[in-house]
């Protein structure tokens, strides 16, 4: 199976192979929107992969094709306005990062130019696409598939603390959808485990502090975070503080590491 790293390179070498193939009916370079509801700095090692996908189909950013970055800033109900200021420029393709209310933005502000995904949901399901063989309309994407496995997470950290019983799940009150789907997904699989959860909520980095200091109280046997854009760009600050509050977590996303490329 590829490694997360990998996929995004490839995402970056459908774009160039796929939609900038109407690069001969423009006149000018042509330009790529990118779409995020996180910050530049912790997706730094994707947008490298990224770029490299672009460099690798005989695309240079500044060269021969532009690409224009918005960033929600872990604010995502401003991404139908930035979606919105994507399509106002008229750009040749959107690339919708890091979750489905990106994407979902996306969609929503055009049906005309073409939309690539990275998602940890069924994109059918939440109506991207028509289907995985045939996705139809504007859009194309990658399903990482992460967040079709919430119970199997459960499960596998159920088995490491096999003594676990209460459990809790943090969620992103700011990413309705995914809080949702983490939801409807976790609570019955606690259920057949014998499980209680407990559900905190934090979209800020400092509502992620308040959640671990409550840990003081409330003492879970281990925390569940769900899989989320915003809480993949903190992630390192959630290993930190489950490691200082002496907390089992499983999450979504791997712990960053420094690479030598």
């Amino acid at each position: 199976m590829m490694r997360r790293r990998e996929f995004i390179t490839l995402m970056g070498g459908a774009v160039a192979t796929w939609p900038l193939a109407t690069r001969a009916q423009q006149p000018t370079m042509p330009v790529i929107g990118f779409l995020n509801p996180t910050l530049p700095d912790p997706n730094e090692g994707r947008l490298r992969a990224f770029r490299q996908g672009l460099k690798e189909t005989g695309y240079v950013e500044g060269e021969n094709v532009a690409i224009v970055y918005r960033w929600a800033e872990n604010q995502f109900d401003r991404l139908p306005e930035l979606a919105a200021d994507l399509v106002h420029r008229q750009v040749a393709v959107i690339v919708a990062s890091g979750g489905p209310a990106a994407v979902l933005a996306a969609k929503a502000a055009t049906t005309t130019i073409p939309i690539i995904f990275n998602i940890s949901e069924d994109p059918v399901k939440l109506g991207l696409v028509a289907s995985l063989a045939r996705p139809g309309s504007n859009l194309t994407g990658i399903n990482f598939i992460s967040g079709e496995l919430v119970a199997k997470r459960l499960e596998l950290l159920r088995e490491l603390l096999p003594g676990a019983m209460h459990v809790a799940v943090l969620v992103n009150p700011a990413n309705a959808s995914n809080t949702e789907t983490t939801l409807r997904d976790v609570e019955p699989a606690a259920r057949t485990m014998g499980l209680q959860i407990q559900v905190i909520k934090a979209s800020t980095s400092r509502e992620i502090d308040a959640a671990f200091t409550s840990f003081e109280r409330e003492r879970p046997d281990a925390l569940f975070v769900a899989v989320d854009a915003f809480f993949n760009s903190r992630r390192l600050q959630l290993a930190n503080l489950a490691a200082r509050y002496a907390v089992a977590m499983v999450s979504g996303d791997q712990i960053p590491q420094k690479s030598a490329d």
